[in-house]
């Protein structure tokens, strides 16, 4: 069982405080939502449960590990954030390949089983600068789950995704929720909220509290 406990965590680049006494648990086996305008500090939330970014003041532990004190970044863990980045002259398999051998967790199999189960199997050797926004969304999604983590850190996670991907992707979520992952996504799209999540939080200049 996987469990994220920020307490008191506070964030400041320089004056501006962008995250405000924040305190809030998640736990294995739900899907939370995470809603508030650009700049209201979604974001650096993410970044400072992922090790990204230190908070000020406060602390985030992860599965009991305190974020910069015992671990720099969480080692279970499966990110977007922003923009994937990827190898724009080599193919899906070959951008996960290459990922995947930072760890030596997973091989070939693992990888085409991914590939499948994102809707990008069939892609060959096309390389990914020639894919098109929904189709890096998949691989970018792909790359977060295909070490298998225990959770997943999600921001906006349908961009750019048609309604069939928008569908594919709700119902990959679905199925990891099953099998215990932890899930935190933000998403604008408020039937991704109401459809997949199990508690919602909403995040204003910095403040952040749950949806009643």
């Amino acid at each position: 069982m996987s469990e994220i406990v920020v307490r008191h965590a506070n964030k400041y680049f320089g004056a501006i405080h962008v995250l405000k006494d924040i305190s809030v648990e998640f736990v294995s086996g739900q899907i939370y939502g995470i809603i508030g305008r650009n700049g209201s500090g979604k974001t650096v939330l993410f970044k400072s449960i992922c090790g990204l970014i230190p908070v000020t003041n406060g602390e985030i532990t992860v599965d009991g590990q305190v974020i910069g004190k015992d671990i720099d970044i969480p080692e279970d863990i499966g990110i977007i954030i922003e923009t994937p980045g990827f190898l724009n002259q080599f193919n899906a398999y070959d951008n996960l390949k290459y990922l995947a051998r930072i760890r030596g967790k997973i091989g070939k199999k693992e990888i085409l089983e991914t590939l499948d189960r994102v809707g990008l199997s069939d892609t060959g050797r096309k390389k990914v600068k020639k894919f098109s926004m929904g189709m890096r969304q998949r691989l970018g999604i792909a790359q977060a789950i295909m070490e298998k983590p225990k959770i997943l850190i999600l921001d906006e996670p349908m961009n750019g995704l048609d309604k069939q991907g928008v569908c594919d992707i709700r119902n990959l979520l679905l199925e990891l929720k099953k099998q215990g992952t932890l899930i935190i996504l933000a998403s604008h799209n408020s039937e991704d909220i109401d459809c997949l999540c199990d508690e919602v939080y909403e995040i204003d200049a910095g403040v952040m509290e749950k949806r009643k």
